[in-house]
């Protein structure tokens, strides 16, 4: 990893959002970056750094939080600011009297849009910005430009070098930036475990009134070995003695934590045969990989669990090339039940849609474009393109609106 530290692809949406908004929230998995960017985006504008993690801070903030809040200097960065659910009221109350930009800039490891008594407490008062741990073109320091590219149907025929055994050491490396600064493989699996474990005893007993965290550390292991599946609540209960609405609460905790991701089906009113199930995905492949006690000799030896990381990884970087841009994209997958499917759908509005089939081999066949042509038929206009992704040499066309892309053309220019 290089000393200096790494332009965040959020970085100008956050400065854009202080300049108009009483408060902007930076929300996302804790160590994935949001003190380091609070600090570097607030700091150089005066702003003063207060920490929930400290122990006396946050029990003056519980005893007494509209106290605290009138005490606040006049622009400040809170940190962990989950932690004091009871702020959220207080810094209602500060905003409404005196309503400038830019007053509060917060930090949080949990998603407060999953926690709705936190986000409507500031309703049209907060700006909600989240960070991910990093992604791909940010370790390289490349501008992203795939997401611009499939849109357009932009994909120059070229040549590349395959990845081969550096994608899978990509995606047990993962996308944390203190797993990332550990140069060994073995020293990264640790931390990430570690990480895990600290993360099930603070921030989501912090959510939660689970008195037993027990189960949680076991199912999201077991959610590791299910990512890029649909979403099977029986298959995830079958092994605790725990019902399915309980499975059901504990995927919505982990997912509050940024550790899960539940990718929605996507719909079309011309199609009535859809799978309406999500798909299962974990937060990030290095962690995926730590709790399957998998490095990247592994995941190549084992090319049915490859085939599932690579799909999740090329979710998360795409999902995170996306939180940087203006223009907000949704991300689904598409299923029927005649078997076509393709791994991920990208909305741009209401009036463009692209989909991208993930593959973990060297070359494609006419075949694997089968469900992204069905995708297609079901989009209509709506269509945008298609790509088939994999760990090839070429950039190919493979008819109208279609083509077979690198992977590692995510991440350098297509």
């Amino acid at each position: 990893m290089p000393s200096a530290p790494i332009p965040r692809l959020l970085a100008p949406r956050v400065r854009a959002a202080l300049a108009d908004t009483p408060v902007v929230l930076i929300h996302g998995p804790r160590q994935s970056g949001k003190t380091t960017l609070a600090r570097l985006v607030g700091e150089r504008r005066g702003y003063r750094y207060v920490s929930f993690d400290e122990d006396a801070v946050r029990a003056a903030a519980e005893r007494d939080p509209t106290g605290f809040v009138a005490e606040l200097p006049h622009r400040v960065i809170l940190d962990e600011v989950q932690r004091v659910p009871a702020l959220f009221t207080a810094l209602k109350v500060a905003v409404d009297r005196r309503r400038v930009p830019g007053r509060f800039l917060l930090t949080g490891s949990a998603n407060v849009l999953l926690v709705p008594a936190l986000a409507d407490s500031l309703a049209g008062r907060m700006g909600i910005l989240r960070l991910h741990p990093f992604a791909q073109c940010e370790i390289a320091r490349r501008a992203p430009r795939f997401l611009d590219a499939i849109f357009a149907g932009r994909f120059p025929t070229r040549l590349a070098e395959r990845l081969g055994a550096k994608l899978a050491e990509r995606i047990a490396a993962g996308g944390y930036p203190a797993a990332l600064a550990r140069r060994a493989p073995a020293r990264r699996s640790a931390w990430y475990r570690d990480y895990v474990d600290t993360e099930i005893q603070r921030d989501v007993r912090d959510l939660s009134r689970i008195r037993s965290l027990d189960s949680l550390p076991r199912l999201l292991a077991l959610a590791a070995s299910h990512t890029a599946r649909l979403l099977n609540v029986s298959e995830l209960a079958g092994p605790f003695q725990l019902t399915r609405q309980t499975i059901h609460d504990h995927v919505a905790l982990l997912e509050g934590v940024f550790l899960l991701r539940r990718l929605p089906p996507w719909h079309s009113n011309r199609m009535s045969r859809l799978v309406k199930t999500p798909k299962l995905h974990m937060g990030d492949t290095g962690v995926a990989c730590a709790l399957l006690g998998m490095n990247a000799g592994a995941l190549l030896r084992e090319r049915g669990a490859l085939g599932a990381m690579i799909e999740t990884f090329v979710l998360q970087e795409l999902e995170r090339q996306a939180s940087g841009r203006d223009e907000p994209l949704a991300f689904f997958h598409f299923r029927d039940r005649d078997g076509y499917e393709v791994d991920i759908v990208i909305e741009r509005g209401a009036h463009a849609v692209a989909g991208i089939e993930v593959k973990a081999a060297s070359s494609v066949a006419e075949g694997d474009f089968r469900g992204l042509r069905k995708l297609r038929e079901a989009a209509g206009d709506r269509f945008a393109h298609g790509v088939v992704l994999y760990d090839g040499e070429a950039t190919i066309p493979f008819g109208e609106q279609f083509h077979a892309v690198p992977i590692r053309a995510l991440w350098e220019a297509p």
